[in-house]
């Protein structure tokens, strides 16, 4: 048994955002409406197996109320994800999760991420490594459609690493965040799952802005639960039943913008993190 087969069906997990989703940010997300399952910001395996490390540990960090959390690491060393996820165990995170799909072209162009979809072998070998140093963790993969087509025989191969859970989201790496998210085709890697690893959870990913969106996507499509990233900028209680924030005046939502700044400056006294992400309450 794992994390992943602990939740209801279907859950809600608040997507990793570089800069973003750090233990102050998951923090005050608890404390609004919690996900079932969060995920950190992306940390590279590369930085932190290097001098490097020092200002990369910050994103690691963990509090016991923004709790279970999946660590989701990207990078092209195989032997840094193998020792990064040895280390993970110890730190107490839940499992780990690998970053297959982001579209950043400065990324791309060294060869991590969604690029992977065009270099198999490394994938396969950071995902073995990822399993073999995580020891017993459960390991993950979130990407998408594809690089600059929807490609399934991405998804065959990621399915038969034996995955316990991947993520897809709707588009592929060309389309950015431009084009509208394609639920049809997430839905046929839901299939693709049902006939190939069956014991693999999916999870769809793309532009949901209420819970009860969710929820239908998530039924019609026959999925195991959802990722939600942006619409928490909308709204701070989206993982709510029932959201209040439409009803919260300028002085509630203020103070919750200056409730994120104070643990912000508590958590991190000595600048370690930018305030510059601090603002989406507003």
């Amino acid at each position: 048994m794992t994390i992943w087969d602990e939740l209801p069906k279907p859950f809600f997990i608040l997507a990793p955002m570089d800069d973003v989703t750090d233990t102050v940010f998951r923090q005050i997300i608890a404390n609004t409406a919690p996900p079932d399952l969060y995920f950190t910001e992306f940390v590279n395996v590369d930085g932190l197996q290097s001098p490097g490390r020092e200002k990369l540990i910050p994103k690691l960090k963990l509090a016991k109320t923004d709790r279970p959390v999946i660590a989701q690491l990207w990078g092209k060393t195989p032997e840094n994800f193998y020792k990064t996820a040895k280390e993970l165990k110890v730190m107490g995170y839940a499992g780990v999760d690998l970053n297959m799909g982001c579209p950043v072209k400065t990324v791309i162009k060294n060869g991590c991420c969604v690029a992977l979809i065009n270099n198999r072998e490394r994938a396969i070998e950071i995902i073995k490594a990822t399993q073999e140093g995580a020891g017993g963790l459960p390991i993950s993969v979130k990407t998408r459609l594809g690089f600059n087509k929807i490609d399934l025989t991405w998804h065959e191969l990621l399915l038969n690493q034996k995955l316990n859970a991947l993520t897809v989201h709707g588009r592929t790496a060309k389309q950015l965040s431009e084009a509208p998210p394609n639920w049809e085709m997430i839905g046929a890697v839901r299939e693709l799952r049902d006939q190939l690893f069956p014991a693999t959870t999916i999870i769809g990913n793309g532009d949901v802005m209420t819970r009860q969106a969710g929820i239908e996507l998530a039924k019609k499509h026959k999925l195991d639960g959802i990722m939600i990233g942006r619409g928490v900028f909308h709204d701070p209680f989206v993982f709510a039943k029932a959201s209040p924030w439409h009803s919260y005046t300028k002085q509630q939502r203020l103070d919750l913008y200056k409730s994120h700044i104070k643990l912000f400056m508590k958590t991190w006294p000595n600048g370690e993190r930018k305030l510059h992400t601090l603002n989406i309450f507003l």
